[in-house]
């Protein structure tokens, strides 16, 4: 890796510094009450241009990259604080106010950073903030930098792309929890900061704590290309749909010569599906939206942004960059779809492509974050689900199962270890991990066999490029050597989110916690009146499931309930419970009062966060 990668060129961080004004005080933020939630201290151990034996030399490149901090001015009215969090605050100066443009994860890191910002610069107030997509580090601390009651009296507009809520809602409610752990691992949030552990994560450094919240759009964007003039600046809206988000935009600033790419043209390597798990992206319109801004927008734009790393400067660079992401994407969909064609598998794929002579020897495209191999399983999965057409993959045993037959055809698991350690000798690494994965599958307390595959898993961390691929191993080495640590419990589903999502998702959210077991039997229908949204829908239940009408009401319902969401969702939340919402006002039933208490004791609690991973779990087949 060292010998074949330009480590001489220095464009990046000279890019990376350019235009700062004043880095992160301190290098960290602290809640009210002293508990620190971003500290880039941590990272005070990448001091130099040499990588240690224990870290990929390109992805120790963009760690020191990622550590570039501040505010720094872009051009004149536009600002970007970076480094406060994974992603950036962009900040651009309207006539009367400002104009926020994704206000990081956690409310206290955007608090923090508008602090920052207005020590250097003129205290304005916020005019409008834009989310330029659906993922939480591009809209979770907007209640940091803006009040809700503002906005509901018109003095601050919220923007974004249109399926903004319906793309927030799926993502991080009806499959929030699994989600959420996963993210351990590719993020490494739960690693040491060290050149043994966690370094980067690729888009940044990590994400930040505190307090996360959703304030919901008052202006959706739903034309291709919509323009707009807030506060005196012309913004030109460019939807770009089902690509690094399912609800994403670029916007272009005239006036101020600056197209902003969102999180769709980042000088690296993207995910076609995140770690953490996501509906599989389309690569292939991803590289159209990309050639439709070069088309729109390039030949005016001196300066290109995103809302995460560094800017290009230059109408020459912009093009030279684009033209290459565009490509990046276009060329792995299409190169996966050929071996497809030839009915390669997605493993087989993924050993055969990488990136052409042009694309390999560019730092801007290189795996940081996503990975060409595991982009061109995705990609398959897009197109032909995760079955690879051979039979005997249809139908297999679980992993558990499987893996203790595995075991006993290979001779037992003092064998098995025996001859991996032979192979580990030899470096083959990725090998030893695939069976001591059985043997611990087998014999999840089997200590030699844990020690075995996270020694494997570790050398394969310290080897890989991408910093999401080393977190999951160095993470995975973790848990097999120390078990699942074991955090406090809580809702995975924060109070705005809820209070945002429509009633359609909202019973879908709570269908999927319904214990089958429980509903086993039972039958029945319930109309549901909420006054603050004046919707009213049927909830039936049978055959063990929920489902929902939306505009209806039944004549042979056994209960009918007179509610708002508020209530509702302060009984999901459990700060209020049915019978004291009853014995206050706030809930009104006709009929038998019984049938909402039955209903809800059927519903699952889930076990918490820390389900194991890395053995076939307690209770599974």
């Amino acid at each position: 890796m060292a010998a074949k990668l330009p480590f001489a060129e220095q464009k990046d961080f000279e890019a990376a510094r350019r235009g700062l004004i004043a880095p992160v005080p301190e290098g960290m933020v602290r809640s009210a009450s002293g508990s620190v939630l971003w500290n880039l201290g941590e990272y005070a151990f990448i001091d130099g241009e040499l990588a240690p034996a224990t870290v990929n030399p390109s992805l120790w490149r963009i760690a020191r990259l990622n550590l570039a901090n501040g505010l720094f001015k872009v051009t004149d009215r536009l600002y970007q604080l970076r480094g406060f969090d994974i992603s950036n605050m962009t900040v651009i100066e309207g006539d009367s106010g400002l104009i926020l443009i994704d206000p990081l994860t956690t409310a206290e890191v955007s608090r923090a950073a508008l602090a920052h910002y207005f020590t250097h610069r003129p205290k304005k107030p916020v005019v409008a903030v834009i989310y330029t997509h659906s993922h939480v580090d591009h809209y979770g601390g907007v209640r940091g930098v803006i009040d809700e009651a503002d906005v509901k009296a018109g003095k601050v507009a919220v923007i974004a792309p249109d399926g903004f809520m319906q793309a927030v809602s799926g993502e991080n409610v009806l499959a929030g929890m699994p989600m959420a752990r996963r993210a351990q691992f590719q993020f490494g949030s739960l690693l040491p900061r060290g050149p043994r552990g966690q370094v980067d994560a690729g888009l940044g450094k990590g994400i930040a704590r505190g307090t996360t919240g959703l304030i919901a759009p008052t202006l959706s964007i739903i034309k291709p290309v919509e323009e707009h003039t807030i506060d005196g600046i012309t913004i030109v809206f460019q939807l770009a749909p089902e690509t690094e988000a399912p609800a994403e935009m670029h916007m272009f600033y005239p006036e101020l010569g600056v197209l902003n790419m969102a999180e769709n043209a980042c000088p690296l390597l993207h995910n076609f599906i995140p770690l953490r798990g996501a509906v599989a992206r389309d690569p292939r319109i991803w590289a159209k939206y990309i050639g439709d801004a070069i088309a729109m927008y390039a030949p005016s734009s001196d300066i290109l942004i995103g809302q995460h790393h560094w800017p290009v400067w230059g109408r020459a660079a912009i093009l030279d960059h684009l033209e290459a992401q565009r490509d990046l994407y276009k060329h792995i969909h299409d190169q996966t779809l050929r071996y497809m064609n030839r009915g390669w598998r997605p493993a087989e794929i993924a050993e055969a492509i990488d990136l052409p002579p042009g694309l390999a020897e560019r730092w801007t495209v290189r795996g940081y974050y996503g990975s060409v191999s595991h982009n061109v399983k995705a990609v398959y999965q897009r197109y032909l689900s995760w079955y690879d057409a051979n039979p005997c993959n249809l139908h297999p045993l679980p992993p558990g199962r499987a893996a203790a037959k595995f075991v006993e055809y290979m001779g037992g698991a003092s064998a098995v270890i025996a001859r991996a350690r032979t192979d580990f000798a030899k470096g083959e690494y990725r090998w030893v991990a695939q069976v001591m994965k059985e043997v611990v599958y087998a014999e999840p307390k089997n200590i030699e066999a844990r020690a075995l595959c996270a020694d494997a898993l570790e050398q394969m961390g310290y080897q890989a490029e991408s910093a999401t691929w080393r977190n999951a191993f160095l993470y995975g080495a973790q848990e097999l050597r120390h078990g699942v640590f074991q955090v406090p419990a809580r809702i995975n589903i924060g109070a705005d989110t809820l209070a945002g999502l429509s009633n359609d998702i909202f019973f879908d959210m709570m269908a999927i916690r319904l214990d089958a077991a429980k509903a086993a039997g039972q039958s029945m229908v319930i109309n549901w009146h909420f006054t603050d949204r004046n919707e009213k829908l049927v909830l039936t239940l049978k055959h063990c499931t929920l489902t929902h009408r939306l505009g209806e009401w039944s004549d042979n319902a056994l209960a009918s309930i007179t509610t708002t969401r508020d209530t509702l969702d302060a009984i999901v939340l459990g700060r209020t419970t049915p019978a004291e919402a009853m014995q206050a006002g706030k809930l009104r039933i006709e009929g038998d009062p019984s049938r909402l208490a039955a209903l809800f004791a059927m519903f699952d609690q889930p076990p918490g966060l820390m389900f194991d991973i890395l053995t076939a779990g307690e209770g599974r087949p």
